[in-house]
């Protein structure tokens, strides 16, 4: 499994919560996306969020990737991307009866 981590500095805290209850309510990943999971952390006080995207291989990371970073996001809720990084996921463990990464 690979992963994608996009960093964002300068985010409103209104505008991050309508962006993500407007996630909440999608399909799943953006069209173009073929993540398997997507977990956004925020820190609505300092104005951070980071976006950890999940790919079963690296050619979807690949994809995933070009398609982000072609996208802006949604009302500028997250403020300036200040990152991306690019991982293979070395462990990952979940607790039992955890919601699934997406949607």
């Amino acid at each position: 499994m690979y992963a994608r981590v996009a960093r964002w500095e300068g985010a409103d805290a209104q505008a991050t919560r309508e962006a993500i209850e407007q996630m909440r309510s999608s399909d799943g990943p953006p069209e173009g996306v073929p993540a398997k999971g997507i977990l956004m952390l925020t820190d609505a006080d300092d104005g951070r969020v980071m976006v950890v995207t999940l790919y079963e291989s690296e050619e979807d990371r690949r994809r995933g990737d070009e398609t982000f970073n072609a996208m802006s996001p949604p009302n500028d809720a997250f403020g300036r991307r200040v990152g991306v990084e690019m991982y293979e996921v070395g462990f990952d463990a979940r607790a039992q009866g955890a919601e699934p990464l997406v949607g």
